[in-house]
């Protein structure tokens, strides 16, 4: 009755030395860590530290939008290709041509055997809509109708839409990481907003246009200046950044595209010493880039990043190798931009800037110094009630709130968690529930003495019968935590976070630590009753 056996001791002290061992970089910092290095396996060394939030140190936050019109212009422009495909396997003219719309395609079949022929093959077009957690969604991509007098139109579902977009912002998520954070040590946190936005912070940053540069689309082309008597409508006339604001005319013809580069790394000039970009295609796109440079000696061909000529030397020989260099009155910075952006990919979706601000340090600093007064003036309101009420056991339960606290920020070391001012609250407010599970078992132990069960006993039904009601207050509690992280962004998944954790923390804290250290203090002193 009311024993601990010896090997769930030994883990529980397992458990809080590893919950104190993994604090440690976030308590010495990482760089005394990397010292410790040196004298242990690399794989013993604890390596995470809990990050500050922007609300705690500063940095830039910026709300991206994607573009709803521009994505579906897209998917327009892929209709027309795949109904002149069918039109052009069938064998079938259209009338006039096929007309793109806002929101899909129309054309003119006048002959009605010929239409109903190519009807049904138009209709194959509309497949169901796939969604990458719900899976088939019971909608169609396309809605195909024959509105009589030869006339068919093909108008793209709102499903299809939504769905590309959601695609889109989940690929540029991961597209923003590499670009915003290359080496993998500013620790942005990028996350989904609804269905179309973009939320980047990169905490510690003091520049907001640094990063919004990099949120650029990266759509890189190479395509052929445009020859004088060219056709109008096989030309385009785009801003050259090399000439100081001017313009120059281009083919539409897009000759190789920057899907093709394996690498971009920023350079220098051998010539000059001007920052320059040197890129490298793959097998494809060395072939292509090949072909063009071989048939086009003497010419000029135009480099274009975001629908911009950043530069448009010209072709002295064929280029074999599958490398070349992008030059344009580069900046080291401009040049280290660019290849960043160049090396993650162009964007499936463009992006508009919603909202952008940076936060000083001096509001973080602001924040840190009234959570600690918060913080602080909670624990103190703690020690007191429960030393005051529950005597000896009460200071065990602090002891227990102790461990609790190393193993929230154990595990969030672990996790690679972000603490913002909201996760602060989260952590207050788990002190509160921590002691309030050391509340329910003590006054029930209260409970089974006062009806003249032994201290022993007492101890023993006190913590078996409150189980069942902390379990059930605790669950509940993290069901609604976790629906807030999941539906949830920002702080309010800050918040969710040190709420879920600590929940856990507290259940294992007081069903484990303060049982063994309770039934530690009763064999050593062998109490008549139980001092509450």
């Amino acid at each position: 009755m009311f024993k601990q056996s010896a090997f769930k001791s030994a883990l529980i002290a397992l458990t809080l030395f590893l919950g104190v061992y993994y604090t440690l970089p976030t308590i010495f910092g990482q760089e005394a860590m990397r010292s410790v290095a040196n004298y242990l396996p690399s794989f013993l060394v604890p390596k995470n530290a809990i990050k500050l939030g922007l609300d705690l140190q500063g940095g830039v936050h910026v709300m991206l939008e994607a573009d709803r019109p521009g994505v579906t212009r897209d998917l327009v422009k892929q209709l027309q290709e795949d109904v002149r495909r069918v039109l052009r396997t069938e064998r079938v003219p259209p009338t006039g041509g096929i007309v793109a719309q806002t929101r899909g395609v129309s054309l003119r079949v006048a002959d009605a055997e010929q239409r109903a022929r190519v009807f049904p093959k138009l209709q194959e077009l509309a497949v169901p809509v796939t969604n990458a957690v719900l899976g088939n969604t019971g909608q169609r991509s396309l809605e195909v109708v024959d509105l009589g007098d030869g006339l068919i139109q093909i108008a793209i579902s709102d499903a299809e839409i939504n769905e590309r977009i959601r695609r889109a912002v989940d690929q540029s998520i991961e597209i923003f990481r590499k670009r915003i954070d290359p080496e993998g040590v500013k620790e942005p946190s990028i996350q989904r907003q609804g269905l179309d936005r973009i939320v980047v912070q990169v905490p510690g940053a003091k520049n907001s246009k640094e990063i919004t540069d990099v949120l650029q689309p990266g759509k890189l082309e190479f395509r052929m200046v445009a020859e004088p008597g060219a056709a109008p409508n096989e030309i385009e006339t785009l801003p050259y950044l090399d000439q100081g604001g001017g313009t120059i005319s281009v083919e539409r013809r897009v000759l190789v595209r920057g899907e093709d580069l394996t690498s971009a790394e920023p350079g220098f000039d051998q010539r000059n010493s001007e920052p320059v970009v040197n890129f490298r295609f793959n097998v494809k796109g060395a072939q292509a880039f090949a072909k063009v440079t071989t048939e086009n000696v003497g010419k000029p061909f135009a480099i274009i990043l975001d629908n911009k000529v950043v530069s448009a030397p010209r072709i002295i020989s064929p280029i074999t190798q599958g490398q070349g260099q992008i030059s344009g009155r580069f900046t080291v910075e401009a040049a280290n931009r660019l290849a960043v952006l160049l090396r993650s990919g162009a964007l499936p979706a463009a992006f508009t800037l919603v909202e952008e601000r940076t936060v000083g340090p001096g509001l973080g600093a602001d924040s840190i110094a009234a959570a600690k007064v918060a913080t602080y003036v909670s624990a103190v309101a703690i020690f007191i009630f429960t030393i005051a009420t529950y005597g000896i056991l009460g200071l065990i339960a602090l002891v227990a709130l102790a461990a609790n606290l190393v193993l929230i920020f154990a595990s969030m070391s672990m996790l690679g968690s972000t603490l913002t001012l909201p996760g602060i609250a989260g952590i207050v407010l788990t002190m509160a529930m921590a002691i309030d599970s050391n509340v329910l078992i003590y006054e029930r132990i209260r409970e089974e003495q006062a009806a003249g069960r032994s201290a022993i006993s007492s101890l023993d039904a006190g913590f078996s019968r409150a189980l069942a009601t902390i379990l059930d207050a605790n669950i509940t509690t993290f069901l609604a935590g976790a629906i807030l992280f999941l539906v949830g962004t920002g702080s309010v998944r800050g918040f969710a976070v040190t709420l879920c954790i600590g929940i856990v923390t507290t259940i294992f804290t007081a069903f484990t630590l303060t049982r063994v250290i309770v039934a530690a203090w009763y064999r050593w002193f062998r109490p008549k009753t139980v001092p509450i």
